[in-house]
């Protein structure tokens, strides 16, 4: 008998732009962000040790990211750069929608958790990946704290 993914293979949160999750307990997460209109925007990782902040600096781990179009009519095209803590999407269509993963090991000693910030108005939803503690999603821990 199959299960469900949401609490056996990831935990997610919908609206994650510039927001805290905790990898502590997962494998890594990924971003999928969005924003319509082949607009093009930038998307900045951040390293931070606690919920608040505490230590925030950049995270230079994002050396891949795939996007398309983001209405399921084409497949992911695969990019890839030096490794930088900012994401650029060109003013196309075919770029509206990115995804990036980050691993837990990429975060520096004591860090444990990250955000993604669109600095135009896309749109970024954060799923935590590799759980270590599998639950039903009622018994998922908050992602923020």
């Amino acid at each position: 008998m199959a299960q469900k993914a949401l609490g056996r293979l990831f935990n997610c949160s919908p609206a994650a732009d510039g927001v805290w999750i905790n990898l502590k307990d997962a494998g890594g997460i990924a971003f999928l962000c969005f924003l319509a209109g082949a607009a093009g925007d930038t998307y900045t990782l951040q390293e931070a040790k606690d919920a608040a902040g505490t230590g925030a600096q950049n995270l230079a781990a994002i050396s891949e990211y795939f996007t398309n179009t983001g209405n399921a009519s084409d497949a992911w095209t695969r990019r890839t750069q030096a490794a930088a803590a900012t994401v650029v999407t060109a003013a196309a269509a075919t770029q509206n929608a990115m995804v990036c993963e980050v691993m837990a090991t990429s975060l520096s000693d004591t860090y444990k958790f990250v955000k993604l910030t669109s600095t135009g108005a896309g749109a970024v939803n954060a799923a935590v990946t590799d759980l270590k503690v599998q639950r039903t999603p009622a018994n998922l821990p908050a992602m923020g704290v």
